[in-house]
């Protein structure tokens, strides 16, 4: 009834922030499935395999994606594959395992740094040059993980977070570069490229982490969790996030997705009681702004709809 009596911009602004909001939201219960002693990798596989049960029937529903597939050339099928492993198996896989040993502000900060890496692929891969304002942004973001983390007084376990969410930091760019070079391609519409990357990553990683860890008996917290994730903050988020981009300007569309950074640390606080130093927060608030910069820098390369798809896919 509210969203009703909203202007269309308004009520795209609203839905909007209601996607990040649920976005957020997943960092908390990941948490919380993972003190439920649910295993990270098949936690992890269970969200992006039913998540892409959801999806399946979305993209099957569009004709023009699916008449393309079979004149897909094996170099466009490596790439999906390839991006599949990397978006899915490895950046997800490592983010679980990674929030297993670190709080969930730690890591939202450390893939942060993915616009670093992003921006030096960029440059590698695809020809992009970062604007000064880009650099800018970067440099401020460098600032305030430094001001996060210093002093540096981690113990064993964390390290092992640290190092397991850097990875997924670097397999998170390195498909951020490969799923923007899709997009430009057009070789599929982004909902097909979404759900055929989603159900290879994610039953692949299912697979790993049931070898690996096994699939325990899982308590009806655990169950709900899994569906909620799975079902509203993958599926019906990345839906309604795609419909907002319709009305939404790319400027608009960066900024409410970087609230994130923001609401990430406040709902772990108030749901996990990850409290942070004043020290801590202020880097935080100085990295968010550097992360900002970078993605408002980006708007005079006039990103195309689908390149301004939520991390080229998806976020947690």
């Amino acid at each position: 009834m509210f969203l009703s009596s909203l202007s269309p911009h308004a009520r795209a602004i609203a839905q909007a922030l209601l996607v990040t909001f649920l976005w957020s939201t997943s960092w908390v219960l990941i948490k919380i499935g993972l003190r439920d002693e649910i295993p990270a990798l098949t936690f992890a596989g269970l969200r992006y395999t039913l998540a892409f049960l959801c999806l399946a029937p979305i993209a099957l529903r569009q004709r023009r994606g699916v008449k393309l597939l079979p004149d897909l050339s094996r170099r466009n099928w490596l790439s999906l594959i390839i991006l599949a492993l990397l978006l899915y198996t490895v950046a997800q896989g490592a983010q679980f395992v990674s929030l297993d040993y670190l709080p969930a502000a730690t890591v939202n900060l450390l893939l942060g740094f993915s616009a670093v890496v992003v921006a030096g692929l960029g440059i590698a891969m695809l020809g992009e040059q970062p604007s000064r304002t880009q650099w800018g942004g970067l440099l401020l973001y460098l600032v305030g993980a430094g001001i996060f983390f210093y002093p540096v007084l981690l113990s064993q376990s964390e390290y092992a977070g640290v190092l397991t969410a850097l990875a997924g930091v670097l397999a998170n760019s390195v498909s951020s570069v490969l799923g923007r070079s899709l997009n430009r391609a057009r070789v599929l519409p982004p909902v097909q490229i979404t759900a055929m990357t989603m159900g290879i990553g994610g039953i692949l990683l299912l697979i790993i982490g049931i070898t690996t860890q096994g699939l325990p008996p899982l308590s009806l917290t655990s169950i709900a969790i899994i569906g909620w994730l799975a079902l509203v903050n993958t599926a019906f988020a990345f839906t309604l996030w795609n419909v907002t981009l319709k009305t939404l300007s790319a400027l608009e569309s960066s900024i409410i997705n970087n609230a994130m950074m923001i609401q990430i640390p406040l709902l772990a606080w108030i749901f996990l009681g990850e409290a942070l130093t004043e020290k801590a927060a202020i880097g935080l608030l100085v990295a968010a702004l550097g992360i900002l910069i970078v993605q408002v820098g980006r708007l005079p390369l006039r990103l195309s709809l689908a390149n301004r798809i939520k991390s080229e896919v998806l976020s947690p």
